[in-house]
């Protein structure tokens, strides 16, 4: 299996986005898909990770820096994926002049994102019945 990362946009991808995040948030973790799909996403920068044509994995930035989405199918998690798109979705906020970038994370995940340089803050919070911690990750804007 191998992988190709690209830009996507809600208005040309929005499918094939969707078909990674309901199959990883809706189905697999019960997130009510009203929850799922927000005013957000249109004005987001997405990317989509791809085998061929077969979406795998996904994330997105908002315009005020916050990261989130950030799903990949349950047969692709642990090829790096997820550092993958990551990595890109911060290098494209510190390229827009951000000083900062924000994410709500599921605590199971917290060691991931703290392992790309993320710090959690604030209490553990419930989203869609699921725990949450906030974390933060300061940037050195180009």
């Amino acid at each position: 299996m191998t992988w190709t990362l690209n830009d996507a946009t809600w208005a040309d991808d929005e499918d094939r986005l969707l078909a990674v995040r309901l199959e990883v948030f809706v189905d697999e973790q019960a997130v009510p898909l009203d929850e799922e799909v927000d005013h957000h996403d249109p004005n987001s920068v997405h990317l989509l990770a791809v085998d061929g044509e077969e979406p795998v994995a996904t994330g997105r930035l908002t315009p005020d820096g916050h990261i989130g989405r950030m799903a990949v199918r349950k047969a692709w998690r642990g090829r790096g994926l997820g550092g993958a798109i990551l990595d890109e979705l911060v290098g494209r906020a510190e390229a827009a002049g951000m000083g900062r970038v924000v994410l709500a994370a599921q605590t199971h995940a917290i060691p991931f994102y703290a392992a790309h340089g993320f710090a959690a803050y604030g209490d553990v919070f419930d989203d869609c019945g699921i725990p949450h911690r906030w974390m933060e990750r300061s940037l050195r804007s180009r």
